[in-house]
């Protein structure tokens, strides 16, 4: 019996996230995020070809300046980025349930590019996604947070109508 294709009921699973957010905490003194170090990513790839981000409006928060001064392998965010998108490659692994699919149609492709824009544009506009914005606000008394959530269960039932009325 592999341990990798054993199913967590929800309790557990938010029970041991709960746990790797207060560890996360403890050694950055930051709460869990992730959208940023994809930004971060972003940034030093236009910078690489000869953009200038830090002239941005967007960077001119100092956090994010300071980020941009930095590189992939020291800065936090960064890493944790990295470790998401490694550590999510290896649990599929693990568990045997890696394969490539073939792209059913056109449609599928455009929707996913577009629902992927939409998404990355959401998450520097509400300065964060659902790990920075909910999964680390509520737990710090955040009211954003409780926000975030109510806001986020109504977008996620209007997404599934559409997903159901058009690509179903």
């Amino acid at each position: 019996m592999n341990i990798f294709k054993i199913s967590l009921n929800y309790l557990t699973g938010g029970i041991l996230l709960g746990i790797l957010n207060i560890i996360l905490f403890a050694l950055t003194g930051e709460p869990w995020r992730i959208t940023t170090g994809f930004l971060l990513w972003g940034a030093w790839i236009i910078k690489a070809f000869g953009g200038q981000p830090e002239n941005w409006e967007y960077f001119k928060d100092l956090q994010l300046v300071e980020g941009l001064n930095d590189s992939f392998f020291t800065n936090n965010l960064s890493l944790l980025a990295l470790g998401m998108v490694c550590g999510s490659l290896l649990a599929v692994l693990l568990a045997s349930h890696f394969k490539m699919k073939k792209i059913k149609s056109w449609r599928y492709f455009i929707t996913a590019l577009l629902g992927g824009i939409i998404m990355g544009y959401g998450t520097r506009i509400a300065f964060g996604c659902n790990i920075g914005a909910f999964f680390s606000a509520i737990p710090s008394m955040s009211l954003h947070g409780w926000v975030f959530g109510i806001f986020i269960f109504v977008g996620a039932w209007i997404g599934c109508k559409i997903l159901v009325r058009f690509l179903v």
